[in-house]
């Protein structure tokens, strides 16, 4: 660990410890935080959150530079491992793909029929600022919340074609019972079912003039490659948690099994620690209503959204300890009850008879990629303009296969 990145995880626990001081003074005095205290409160999740961004940025920084020094000292790179088979992918690069790392990018020459937007030099927003007189040669560019549907295990079928797959599934196993003594043995089969997952056909494209692509000085490419990655990603990763199914991948929230109803009369809410059944006691209620199996999965995981996360983060069990505990290592999730927490926007917010947090078994949700994801750039479509014209497509579905609990959620109690 270098000695910015430590720095920067020293500084996340100060934050935190910041937090916890906030919150355990109005625990002991039996109240809710005041305006100021909430405006601190949330300046510091904020904090938490910036300094989250941060400590990735940098480690990442820091694999790259590691990665470039190796490369110098070989005479000759080795090429990257690519999977095998017509069509297939290497799902490491395409989770490092949507999450947005350019070197994850596959590459092909075609033409497209379909405009998106014109970039041009002659307009600073358009990208007349990436055009240099004296430049720093690096793009500084904003940053956009992302799915998290790929982050936590699930699983993923890469195939060559789009053909409606179809993936066998039970719906009630087989038991078993004494038998006595010269009875005939009771027949009871399992029954069996279907998911039927296709390919949704996901795409953006865009198109620069010559001279921004000539003038510029920095990897155009690289970015517009980085970018249509993310923008591929957080349209799929949507449609994987609230997808309806009709039209669009079938989300997780919506066959997500009920597993714990919220306290009435707290908009949807987690109610207060001091009354049974409310505050953390909701959520160690929901984690055994998940079976043992489910949670020893190495993709068992919480997911919900930021305001969520805000909330829970206040939640202490009866014993005085804080449900949610902090990671102390760098690039790891924190923890709830010892499991990951991970952070998608498109989770529900807390609300009456909304899904706000699911936990569960994340590899029974399925992804399927037909053909690969796609980055390609014409010099033709456009040849008359001098524009070049780079495309971003996929083909994607996505569905929970195991609809007996292998993921439950929250809801939001009644209003009152």
């Amino acid at each position: 660990m270098s000695e910015v990145t430590k720095a920067l995880q020293e500084r996340r626990a100060r934050v935190w410890e910041q937090a916890k001081v906030l919150a355990d003074t109005a625990a002991d005095e039996n109240r809710n935080f005041s305006g100021e205290e909430e405006a601190s409160w949330q300046t510091l999740n904020a904090e938490l959150d910036a300094l989250d961004i941060r400590i990735k940025a940098v480690v990442d920084g820091e694999q790259r530079a590691k990665d470039a020094e190796d490369a110098m000292t070989k005479l000759r790179g080795e090429p990257r491992q690519q999977a095998s088979g017509p069509g297939s992918v290497n799902v490491d690069e395409l989770r490092a793909f949507l999450r947005g790392d350019t070197s994850a990018r596959s590459f092909a020459i075609a033409a497209t029929p379909v405009a998106r937007r014109d970039l041009s030099s002659t307009t600073g927003s358009a990208g007349g600022n990436t055009v240099p007189t004296s430049f720093y040669g690096q793009l500084v560019e904003h940053m956009t919340e992302s799915a998290a549907i790929l982050q936590s295990g699930a699983t993923v079928l890469n195939t060559a074609g789009g053909e409606t797959l179809q993936i066998p599934k039970t719906t009630a196993h087989t038991t078993a019972a004494i038998q006595t003594q010269g009875s005939t043995f009771t027949e009871d089969d399992p029954t069996f079912g279907l998911v039927e997952l296709g390919a949704y056909k996901y795409g953006r494209m865009v198109q620069v003039p010559r001279e921004l692509v000539d003038d510029t000085g920095v990897d155009l490419e690289g970015y517009l490659a980085k970018s249509a990655g993310r923008a591929l990603g957080d349209a799929f990763g949507a449609h994987a948690i609230v997808g309806t199914g009709s039209g669009q991948p079938r989300g997780i929230a919506l066959d997500a099994s009920a597993g714990v109803t919220g306290p009435a009369a707290v908009s949807g809410g987690f109610g207060t620690q001091s009354t049974a059944g409310q505050g953390g006691d909701l959520l160690i209620d929901l984690f055994h209503s998940v079976i043992a199996p489910y949670r020893r999965s190495a993709a068992c995981n919480w997911m919900m959204n930021d305001q969520t996360a805000a909330s829970v983060r206040k939640i202490k069990t009866t014993e005085g300890n804080y449900i949610w505990q902090p990671s102390l290592i760098v690039g790891q999730p924190d923890t709830i009850l010892g499991k990951p927490v991970l952070i998608d926007p498109n989770v529900a917010d807390i609300a009456v008879a909304a899904e706000s947090i699911l936990f569960g078994d994340f590899s029974a949700y399925y992804v399927r990629l037909a053909g690969g994801i796609a980055f390609e750039r014409s010099d033709d479509f456009a040849f008359g303009a001098d524009m070049v014209t780079f495309r971003a497509r996929m083909r994607a579905d996505g569905a929970l296969v195991d609809l007996t609990g292998a993921v439950k959620s929250f809801t939001g109690g009644a209003s009152s």
